[in-house]
């Protein structure tokens, strides 16, 4: 189907699907109010609701990445002005998932489960239909955004409200694998529904499921609000203020350089706006928790209670997820650029050489729980680091200017074991460290801290990747002797603030629209291939030695699985 084909074929649905909105948006809100008394549900369901939501707040981080330049044609707008939507996504996420924690706190996270379910079925409804960019940024951006911030949290608190101690890690672990599921097999779903339908059956989708985890979710057992029914309005803002400048500067920093401004890039002072960004919201993360030590020693609700910063099992749970989240994000930034540019291959055939991940993933969330329930969780840990380690160095070793598609297989295969390892333990380590009414609150924390470790990872790997690519690409070009020396000096000037990762193809038509020579045009083809190998070599070892940098914090970790006092169950609904 032609390009003017797909405009006109989402125009129709969409007029169809705005029709039946007002009916859309009322089922969703029915849904969130309650109704009637829910039945008793099975811990299958309430798994299978709860695992669904994780799956969906997570798919909207990489489904679409396949598709911007689709995307963009549609709504009018640029593949920049796309990739901001998915950087506000983030952004919003980040910037609320504290207040949305202490939300659930407040008003019964089940509750604040549904709305802000039905906060994220209308943004992406409202994605579905969006004519231009500003209404895709409403309902994409900050509508989904608002209500992940209200779900995630929610997730943390429910399922330790209906799962006992010693069933928390395989609960979480599934939990947490749908959601890295999600993020693998986004490209595949997005190459699917881009090439045969439209985009926008994604978020058409995206729906359906809402409404499917809405009707699970009202039979899941609640986890009853707090008794006092306040919040800390400057903690809130604070927070809210210090994660969005910090998320913001590690996002725009591969635009605009970490420290020293790139050539084309703006500076303050000399200094790249990236750097101000990242130390304002570190000063304000600090700010706010100093405010937060005044706010409980007056006697007043904290927005986040400071002793759980000195809770030392808490602590090593959340350094541990921002160090898999970092590693994580970084590889799934990685991976694709390598198969669908270096390799050129398609959408779809990308997202099925990454499945081989959600293989083992899958296995090992599921299975060390219910094989190993009594391992030492600290032993658990450190073997997926290691497994996180061990992928990224076969991976780093096996790039090579001859290499196929399957070089990826056994790394992928290796990195998935880790990340399971590491989701069956973490999200019951945290939540069994505080006491069940704190678990909410602990939610916004955790899913704050796998933020920044996601934008960290993501935003370094690609940095590091780019400047490497550049040194390697110019260094070749000069010491060409088939090279001109009027082309050496141009592209040194031209191309110091960053060489594109780009496709041969893509390459070599912007060699011969510029009427280079053949020599000229050979040069470059083989200086950019062996650079992009460079590139993604250095970013793979970053990661492979933030793994490492890992082991040195899972001390704090503990040796022995939780266990529910005197052994009663926790309600299973």
């Amino acid at each position: 189907m032609g390009a003017q084909g797909r405009r006109r074929g989402p125009e129709g649905r969409r007029g169809r699907v705005a029709a039946g909105r007002p009916r859309v948006a009322g089922m969703l809100a029915r849904m969130a109010s309650g109704g009637t008394p829910p039945r008793p549900t099975s811990p299958r369901t309430t798994l299978l609701a709860l695992a669904s939501a994780q799956f969906l707040m997570a798919l909207d981080s990489s489904v679409m990445n396949v598709s911007i330049a689709t995307v963009a044609q549609d709504v009018g707008s640029t593949v920049t002005g796309i990739q901001g939507a998915i950087t506000a996504y983030t952004l919003v996420m980040a910037m609320f998932m504290i207040p949305g924690g202490k939300v659930g706190a407040l008003i019964g996270r089940k509750r604040a489960f549904m709305i802000g379910g039905v906060v994220y079925g209308c943004g992406s409804f409202t994605t579905a239909i969006a004519p231009n960019l500003t209404v895709l940024l409403l309902g994409w951006s900050f509508l989904e955004g608002i209500g992940a911030a209200l779900i995630l949290p929610a997730i943390v608190a429910l399922v330790a409200q209906n799962f006992a101690p010693e069933r928390r890690p395989a609960a979480y672990g599934l939990v947490t694998a749908a959601g890295a599921v999600a993020i693998a097999v986004g490209p595949l779903i997005g190459g699917l529904a881009t090439t045969y339908f439209s985009w926008r059956w994604v978020f058409a989708g995206e729906v359906v499921l809402v409404i499917v985890i809405l009707l699970l979710s009202r039979r899941v057992a609640d986890a009853p609000a707090e008794a006092r029914p306040s919040i800390d309005l400057v903690g809130a803002l604070l927070s809210v203020l210090g994660l969005g400048l910090f998320v913001f500067g590690v996002l725009r920093s591969g635009v605009w350089g970490w420290f020293l401004p790139k050539a084309d890039g703006p500076s303050w002072l000399g200094i790249s706006p990236a750097a101000w960004l990242i130390g304002a919201g570190l000063f304000l993360v600090w700010v706010f928790l100093g405010w937060e030590r005044r706010v409980a020693r007056s006697g007043r609700e904290p927005l986040v209670d400071p002793g759980l910063m000195g809770n030392r099992q808490l602590t090593g749970g959340l350094t541990m997820f921002f160090f898999q989240y970092l590693v994580q994000m970084g590889v799934f930034f990685l991976v694709p650029l390598y198969l669908s540019v270096a390799l050129g291959l398609s959408a779809l055939s990308t997202g099925v050489h990454i499945l081989p991940l959600s293989v083992t993933l899958m296995a090992a969330a599921v299975l060390i729980p219910k094989l190993l329930p009594n391992a030492s969780p600290r032993r658990v840990v450190r073997l997926g680091v290691l497994a996180l380690l061990a992928g990224a160095v076969v991976l780093m070793a096996a790039l090579d200017l001859d290499a196929g598609p399957e070089i990826v297989t056994l790394p992928l295969l290796l990195i998935g074991l880790g990340m399971g390892a590491l989701a069956s333990q973490l999200g019951s380590v945290t939540v069994s460290a505080v006491p069940n009414e704190r678990s909410a609150e602990v939610g916004g924390v955790q899913n704050s801290v796998t933020n920044l470790g996601a934008s960290i990872g993501t935003a370094l790997a690609g940095s590091v990747m780019l400047a490497v690519l550049t040194t390697s690409f110019l260094t070749s070009i000069e010491q060409n002797p088939a090279v001109p020396d009027t082309v050496k000096t141009q592209a040194s000037a031209q191309l110091q603030s960053g060489v594109p990762f780009l496709s041969d193809a893509d390459l070599k038509a912007a060699l011969d629209q510029a009427g280079a020579s053949p020599q000229v045009s050979e040069a470059a083809l083989e200086a950019n291939a062996k650079a992009r190998l460079d590139g993604l070599r250095a970013a793979l070892g970053i990661l492979a030695v933030t793994a490492l940098l890992a082991l040195f914090f899972t001390h704090r970790i503990p040796t022995v699985q939780p266990r529910s006092p005197g052994g009663a169950p926790a309600p299973q609904g």
